[in-house]
């Protein structure tokens, strides 16, 4: 029986495409923690943090997070701060294998730009307040990000050579 396999790292790090790819490959089922939520709560994320607020969305999640602990053969997109509240980190690392897909500021920035509107935590941010965001978020989030089991930086790769890199990575795990 395989463990779940859990992808962490700040909005825009690909979790969601590398995920589905390498669910593919590694033939598991893809299951982004977003969707999921959405699904149980019956509206959208951005639905739920306007009306209830982040405290109480991380609750949702923390809630959604701790269902996935027994499922096998699945590889889990979780949201960017996932792993940064209760004891989220340490519950995805005792129950299955973590994957930090690490990506610098500026690759970031260039990603997350266009995506501001679909996105509730940097909908109405412009570049300068993006930029800043990115960096006060990232050095906030990067110890908990970085007691993943395998950290792949990817700022620079394709999504092929994340690919080879981390199955690479997981057949020492």
């Amino acid at each position: 029986m395989k463990r779940p396999i859990y992808l962490t790292g700040f909005m825009g790090s690909g979790k969601s495409t590398f995920g589905s790819l390498l669910a593919k490959t590694l033939n598991r089922e893809f299951i982004d923690l977003d969707l999921f939520i959405e699904k149980q709560e019956g509206e959208s994320i951005s639905s739920l943090f306007s009306k209830y607020g982040e405290n109480e969305f991380r609750k949702k999640e923390h809630k959604a997070l701790l269902s996935t602990g027994e499922m096998k053969n699945v590889v889990i997109a979780t949201g960017g701060g996932t792993p940064c509240f209760f004891d989220n980190m340490s519950f995805m690392n005792r129950h299955g294998i973590t994957i930090y897909l690490k990506v610098d500021p500026e690759h970031l920035l260039k990603r997350l730009l266009p995506a501001r509107s679909k996105r509730p935590l940097i909908a109405e941010k412009e570049e300068s307040e993006l930029r800043q965001f990115i960096n006060t978020r990232l050095s906030e989030r990067s110890p908990y990000y970085h007691q993943s089991h395998i950290i792949a930086d990817t700022s620079a790769l394709s999504p092929t050579d994340t690919l080879r890199m981390v199955t690479k990575a997981l057949e020492l795990h």
